[in-house]
Parts: C-alpha cells; structure tokens; sequence
C-alpha cells in the first residue's frame, strides 16, 4: 500500500485513490476537473494541521479546493475568503446542518475561514461542497449581485440548476 507520509515517494492520484478505497473520490475528482477544466496537482504538505500528500485543485492561480486523503473517505478543504464570505452566507440555510455546523466552529483569520468537509458519499454535504467551489471560482450566476426578494429577503442566484449531480431548472 502506497505510504502518504512518505516525502520521497509522489502518489499518483490512483494511489490515492487506492488508500481512500471510495469511489466517491474519483468520482469527485472528475467532477471538479471537468466543471472547470483543471487539472489537479499532487503536492506534500509537512503542515501540522493535515501533513502528507494532498490533492489540490486550481484555476487562474486560485485554489479551487484541498483533498486530504483518509481511508474510507477524504476531507476537502474550501476557503471561505473575503470575496466569498457573503455569498456562502447567503446560501449557508440552503446547507446541510453540517456544513453550517463546521462554518460556524471554523474561526476566521486574516479574512478567511478553511473550512475542513469529510466526505464520504455523494449526497447532501457533496452537493454542499460543490457549492462553496462554484462561488469559491467565481462562476458568472455566483459573482452577480444577490437580488432582494418580494419580502425584502437577500437570495442568491440559482447556481446549481444544470451542474453536475443537480436537476436542471
């Protein structure tokens, strides 16, 4: 089995794909590839918080989101920075009560929250992180104004109708 610890001895993302032993993974993988036609990178962190090899997503020089593999499931990290703030805000009622959980126990620093989702299938938590990495790029539907409501309620715009893994509106 491939050591994730092992600075000297770079994983292919089917290793790690081995050591998670979940298809959700790659199924994930291929989501965000896909979506926002990136490629990901393999990279070693020797942070304390998460260290070993990791799997980052990134377009136009920002980080998209960070897979930090486990066995049976995998944790994405999405960071929560300024410009996202109020739109996740905004959809964080729409949420599963565990991602509003973790939102609300991650402390800001410096402007940022990095939020930190274990993932294990591909149901509502998913479909949350899938979410905070369509406002997180910016995508055109999640960088409008948000539009105010007959009842004077703020509302995002409607950005998962005809994404992957969301019926279309």
């Amino acid at each position: 089995m491939t050591d994730l610890q092992n600075k000297n001895q770079p994983p292919t993302l089917e290793e790690i794909a081995e050591v998670i032993q979940n298809p959700v993974f790659l199924l994930f993988c291929s989501e965000i590839r896909d979506t926002y036609k990136c490629r990901e990178t393999i990279e070693f962190s020797s942070c304390s918080l998460e260290p070993g090899w990791n799997v980052k997503f990134k377009k136009a020089g920002k980080t998209l989101c960070t897979i930090y593999p486990k066995e049976t499931y995998f944790t994405v990290m999405v960071v929560v920075g300024r410009k996202e703030k109020e739109p996740v805000e905004a959809i964080l009622g729409e949420c599963t009560p565990q991602l509003r959980e973790i939102y609300a126990r991650t402390r800001e620093g410096n402007g940022q929250r990095w939020l930190m989702i274990d993932l294990e299938e591909r149901g509502d938590v998913y479909r949350d992180i899938v979410r905070l990495i369509q406002i997180r790029r910016g995508i055109a539907a999640c960088s409008e104004k948000h539009r105010r409501t007959e009842g004077g309620e703020t509302e995002m715009p409607v950005i998962k109708a005809g994404l992957p893994g969301f019926p279309k509106a």
